[in-house]
């Protein structure tokens, strides 16, 4: 496969994520329903311990003219430790990324053995350059929603999105890596595999970002109507009391 396209089109949607005493790479899942909001996907274990303690977060556009400097209170995680998987939301207008968006693989078609894959991330060796891998499936371990590639994956590169590429469905986002496996059968670290976790939880994520946005519309709905209900409707003008004073009631003249 020619990755050269897929590449130039996927660059734009990477970051690399930098926090107190750990970095990786992410990339553009969502945004919220008026795109005041965008979501990042990425490993888990990149952001865990920065969310646990509440210590800031940096996200760097893949060429570094932006970085969003987020503290706890200006995020919000999204988080699944059974896949290593988190998302996390902050003000859009940070960053300079694209208003579309790359579409995820559907969860019920998983990818077969010997399809080929890449990833992009931002390896520790060359930490500010943005790399590229490619390899094929191996494995599925539908048990842990994962698929094992026979390709590497370097410290830094954590995060990254693995993207498949055909003719009928284009670019797909279809995992994100997360680790790799050395072979030490003998001692020594020998080739292994990289890990991937599939993309289920970010499609939960989706789906939950998506319901909040129909609540709060909903809401903002039925506040407008309450608000309607409660303006009073213009009443009728008082007639001029003098004019209206009945013949009876006007003061007689004084007989002279």
């Amino acid at each position: 496969m020619d990755w050269d396209d897929v590449v130039q089109k996927v660059t734009p949607y990477i970051v690399k994520i930098e926090t107190p005493a750990n970095s990786g790479t992410g990339f553009l899942l969502s945004y919220n329903v008026d795109h005041s909001w965008c979501g990042v996907a990425t490993a888990l274990h990149v952001v865990s311990d920065a969310d646990s303690w509440q210590q800031p977060i940096k996200i760097h556009n893949y060429n570094f003219s932006k970085t969003a400097f987020l503290t706890a209170n200006q995020r919000v995680i999204f988080t699944d430790y059974a896949t290593d998987s988190a998302v996390g939301f902050f003000e859009s207008g940070q960053l300079e990324l694209p208003n579309d968006l790359i579409p995820l693989r559907p969860i019920d078609t998983r990818l077969n053995i010997g399809v080929e894959v890449a990833w992009l991330g931002y390896p520790a060796i060359e930490a500010w350059t943005l790399c590229f891998f490619s390899g094929t499936v191996s494995a599925r371990r539908d048990d842990l929603k994962a698929y094992l590639i026979d390709g590497v994956a370097i410290n830094g590169v954590s995060g990254g999105p693995v993207i498949n590429s055909t003719a009928t469905d284009g670019v797909q986002f279809v995992g994100v890596m997360t680790a790799y496996r050395a072979s030490r059968a003998y001692g020594d670290a020998l080739p292994g595999l990289s890990f991937a976790q599939d993309v289920s939880h970010f499609h939960g994520v989706i789906q939950h970002v998506r319901s909040i946005d129909e609540a709060n519309k909903k809401k903002q709905e039925i506040e407008q109507q309450q608000q309607s209900e409660k303006t009073p409707a213009q009443q009728p003008t008082q007639p001029d009391r003098e004019q209206t004073t009945s013949a009876k009631d006007k003061p007689r003249g004084t007989a002279g």
